[in-house]
């Protein structure tokens, strides 16, 4: 009887990332109809040039610009993260479990409600409630472009042969840009959205910039 061999299946099972275009494809969705129901047949140029006074249904688009950057920040690092805590892996919902972008978009969109949250009190707090609605028209432009950006670097990562290692450097380095740009835009912005005392101005860099981040940073990667 001839002795047993043990064969080795050399086969790569690849991974599948159909998840990642299924979500963007949703994004572009949203954005779509964000351009041609709630901005009335608006175009690219108009969208982003308008003025506050001219614009109309800002929140609506502020939340689906929000949605839309929630959900492609959340794709882009989720891979990154080393482990979804205990806590959180026991949880169950009708017997599924949270894999690590469903983390990783619970604790983006608890960033982003805290965040916003806070960025209405502080307005409210120092008198200046009518700055904020200017705030978040602003940021939205901001934001919307961004996410474009997340959009083309989700592609990049998932369906492009790259090492993710480096790219995670880079990753670091281009939101440590985006960081530095995002308050001298809302610095030296037309609109003034920021408060006009600097103690305010600091106040709000301070705490609602650069704490949220570190506080998204422990969450993910602690």
């Amino acid at each position: 009887m001839p002795s047993s061999q043990n064969f080795v299946n050399h086969i790569r099972i690849p991974e599948n990332n159909d998840w990642v275009i299924f979500i963007l494809v949703g994004c572009i969705f949203l954005y779509v109809f964000m351009m041609n129901i709630i901005e009335r047949d608006a175009s690219l140029k108009d969208f982003l040039l308008q003025k506050y006074f001219d614009a109309s249904n800002n929140l609506p688009s502020w939340i689906i610009t929000s949605c839309v950057m929630t959900l492609t920040l959340s794709i882009l690092i989720s891979q990154y993260i080393p482990i979804v805590p205990k806590y959180i892996a026991d949880l169950q919902l009708l017997g599924y479990q949270l894999n690590k972008f469903g983390y990783t978009l619970l604790a983006v969109l608890f960033f982003y409600i805290i965040k916003s949250t806070l960025g209405f009190l502080f307005y409210q707090s120092i008198g200046d409630g009518k700055k904020w609605s200017i705030f978040y028209f602003t940021s939205t432009k901001f934001y919307f472009i961004l996410s474009f950006l997340l959009i083309i670097l989700c592609v990049t990562h998932y369906y492009f042969p790259i090492d993710r290692n480096k790219m995670f450097l880079y990753y670091i380095f281009f939101f440590s840009f985006v960081f530095v740009f995002k308050v001298f835009f809302y610095l030296f912005h037309k609109n003034k959205i920021l408060p006009e005392k600097w103690y305010y101005k600091f106040l709000y860099i301070c705490t609602l910039q650069i704490a949220p981040i570190l506080l998204l940073w422990k969450l993910l990667f602690f």
